[in-house]
C-alpha cells in the first residue's frame, strides 16, 4: 500500500490493508455477483476494494483525488475491463441518471457529506459504506436511539449495520473501529410524495428541541388532544427523549397526527 500523502492525511484517510476483509466488504456490498450494472467506489486508494468489488459488478467507476494514488490505479487496472479511473473528488460528480450502487471506505472527516450525496442521488438504489463504528452505530439505532437524518430518510431508505472491522486492519492504523454502514432505498417508499413532505415537517419539529421534549415540541403544531391520542397510540411515555423513539412509532405517531 502506498504510503498516505498530504491530502489522504488531510482527509483523515485510512487504507484498508486487510485482503479478507475487504473481500468480506465486496461480499457485503453486491451480495449477487453480476447484479449491480454500475457501482461507484468512493476514494478507491491503491485499489484495496477496487478489486474485489470489480470481480462483482458489470461496471466500476473508481474515484479518487489524489494524483499520485491515481496513476497507482490505472497502472493496476489497465487489463480490468470493468474499472474506470475516474480523478478527482467523488463528492463533485453528477450521479448517473440510471439505477447506480455506491461502496467504498470513506475518509471518515467526510463521512456526512458522503452520506448526503448519496441521498440526494435520485438513482441510487444502495451504499455500502465503511465509516466509523460509532457513526454507523448512531445511524443504524444500534445503540437504542435514532438522529434526525435516520428517522426522516425512514420512509425511502432503510440504514442496517452489516459488520466491524478492527482499526488494525488500516493503515494509518486509526484510533476507532470501523462499521460496514448500508443504506437501501426501498423499492416502494412507505409514504407517498404528499405524506413524506407532512413527515419531514413533523419529524423536523420533533427534533427542533423547543419545548424541551418530543411531546412539547409537536403540541406546538398540533392540540394536545391529538398529541396525547398519537402517544398512546404509540405506547410512548409523553417524557421520552426524541431520540428514543424508534421510526416505528414515528411512523404512527405521524398517522395519527395527520389523520
Amino acid at each position: 500500500m502506498a504510503r498516505p500523502t498530504a491530502l489522504s492525511r488531510a482527509l483523515s484517510q485510512n487504507f484498508l490493508a486487510d485482503r479478507a476483509a475487504a473481500e468480506r466488504f465486496a461480499r457485503l456490498a453486491v451480495p449477487c455477483s453480476g447484479a449491480v450494472p454500475l457501482l461507484l467506489e468512493v476514494g478507491a486508494g491503491k485499489g484495496a476494494l477496487t478489486a474485489p468489488l470489480a470481480a462483482r459488478c458489470r461496471e466500476l467507476r473508481a474515484y479518487e483525488n489524489d494524483p499520485r494514488l491515481v496513476s497507482v490505479l490505472r497502472a493496476r487496472f489497465s487489463g480490468t475491463p470493468p474499472v474506470r479511473v475516474a480523478e478527482g473528488d467523488f463528492l463533485a460528480a453528477r450521479p448517473p441518471r440510471t439505477a447506480f450502487s455506491v461502496a467504498g471506505n470513506v475518509p471518515f472527516s467526510r463521512t456526512a457529506d458522503v452520506v448526503d450525496w448519496c441521498l440526494r442521488a435520485s438513482a441510487l438504489t444502495d451504499a455500502t459504506l465503511l465509516t466509523q463504528l460509532e457513526y454507523a452505530r448512531k445511524r443504524t439505532g444500534d445503540y437504542g436511539s435514532w438522529t434526525l437524518l435516520t428517522v426522516r430518510s425512514r420512509p425511502r431508505f432503510e440504514w442496517r449495520l452489516l459488520g466491524r472491522v478492527g482499526r488494525r486492519s488500516f493503515r494509518p492504523v486509526p484510533r476507532v473501529d470501523a462499521g460496514v454502514l448500508r443504506l437501501e432505498r426501498r423499492e416502494t417508499p412507505l409514504l407517498d410524495e404528499g405524506a413524506c413532505r407532512s413527515w419531514r415537517s413533523l419529524v423536523e419539529l420533533g427534533f427542533s428541541g423547543v419545548g424541551g421534549s418530543l411531546h412539547a415540541s409537536l403540541r406546538r403544531a398540533r392540540p394536545r388532544r391529538r398529541v396525547d391520542a398519537a402517544f398512546r397510540a404509540a405506547r410512548l411515555d409523553p417524557g421520552v427523549p426524541v431520540g428514543e423513539v424508534a421510526p416505528a412509532s414515528w411512523l404512527r405517531l405521524h398517522e395519527v397526527l395527520t389523520s
